[in-house]
């Protein structure tokens, strides 16, 4: 495995008695792509916003490139999310922005970047995932769901971030376009060399851009492994989920319905 970028140590995390994370731990290599797995409510969002120090932990430790996750609403926090670049599980554009100024929002915030440079900017994002420049001029209302998802990863991607976290990048799409997608994700994370965490319930998306999976319930990581050593895996949490099964240690609700 490379070197370590990031390290989440028996991080537990409550809300109104409920655990949400229960010493949950897991790893990510410099320069690898990690997909957390897992059924709805087993924490993979939340481990995204504890490591950005948008949620505190309650306890346990993180370390990202070998530094310890600052406290919020101070000069150190604003400096460490400048590593980050966040595709959000809704794409999250601002609807009154266009394009071009959605994927260079941070940009604009940053003393020294005329809008005229961060626009050519957002011009070079859309082309790398397979937009024509005239988009940059459009708002989000009117681009399909496929078109708003490459935005967010343009958006994501400019700055050439060093992490990125891309939380269900295809989620709502269809086979055909989240097939582009994770087309899309691989070639241009390859390209700039970021470690990645994907947050996924697409097992298409995990098998094809994942370096390594690592599986959560409940708060905790109950396997963790190399994406091919996953598909064959007879875990019984991972077997059951990657292959759909009803029947199993993850207890999945069960609904009647009257016709």
């Amino acid at each position: 495995m490379p070197e370590t970028k990031i390290r989440i140590d028996n991080l537990s995390k409550t809300f109104s008695g409920q655990k949400a994370l229960d010493g949950l731990s897991f790893e990510v290599g410099d320069g690898e792509i990690l997909t957390l797995i897992g059924p709805s409510g087993a924490g993979k969002t939340l481990a995204l916003k504890c490591i950005l120090g948008l949620i505190p932990a309650d306890s346990g430790q993180m370390a990202v490139a070998g530094q310890p996750v600052p406290s919020p609403n101070t000069a150190e926090h604003d400096a460490y999310l400048r590593q980050f670049g966040i595709l959000f599980q809704r794409s999250g554009l601002f609807d009154g922005l266009p394009v071009w100024e959605n994927i260079g929002f941070r940009l604009l915030q940053q003393p020294g970047n005329s809008r005229s440079s961060v626009r050519e900017l957002a011009a070079d994002k859309v082309q790398a995932v397979g937009l024509s420049e005239d988009v940059v001029d459009l708002y989000p209302a009117e681009l399909s769901g496929g078109m708003q998802k490459r935005v967010g990863i343009a958006r994501a991607l400019a700055g050439e971030p060093p992490i990125l976290f891309l939380d269900e990048p295809t989620a709502g799409l269809d086979p055909i376009m989240s097939n582009v997608i994770n087309n899309l994700i691989l070639s241009n994370v390859r390209k700039l060399g970021s470690t990645v965490i994907v947050v996924t319930s697409n097992l298409a998306t995990a098998e094809k851009v994942s370096d390594r999976v690592a599986m959560l319930h409940q708060g905790r990581c109950v396997w963790s492994g190399k994406t091919e050593e996953a598909v064959r895996s007879e875990d019984p949490f991972l077997y059951q989920f990657w292959n759909k099964k009803k029947d199993g240690p993850i207890d999945m609700p069960v609904t009647s319905m009257a016709f």
